[in-house]
């Protein structure tokens, strides 16, 4: 029963992290400009992303990793997912990797794969 429940709490935190690892930002469309350039007139249309950063929480990987360092949770939720399941084998580096991992969670030393923290500390 124990090791059932293991294994489908890791399937399942493995699926919810690595589908919003690869989540797309919202894009804003900003207002149209218009310029005069050698007499002619252009309009330009110029946009930007909504979020400056990954949408990332420092908080939630500090959790994660606190509660689950061990098998690795942490990294999945940042994106890297090569890293996270060599934690998963390894356990976290017999729970040394695991230690260090949440130092540089606190120090903000490990940041998302793709950008930083939307949230800190």
């Amino acid at each position: 029963m124990k090791k059932s429940l293991t294994i489908y709490t890791l399937l399942f935190a493995f699926l919810a992290f690595s589908f919003n690892a690869n989540a797309s930002f919202p894009v804003k469309k900003k207002k149209e400009k218009t310029e005069i350039v050698n007499g002619e007139k252009i309009e330009t249309t110029s946009f930007s992303t909504a979020f400056a950063s990954s949408g990332k929480s420092q908080v939630t990987a500090l959790l994660l990793c606190l509660f689950l360092g061990g098998i690795g949770i942490h990294r999945f939720y940042l994106g890297y997912t090569w890293q996270g399941i060599v934690q998963i084998l390894t356990l976290g580096g017999l729970g040394i990797w695991a230690l260090i991992d949440l130092v540089r969670i606190i120090t903000g030393d490990l940041q998302p794969k793709n950008g930083s923290y939307s949230k800190t500390l």
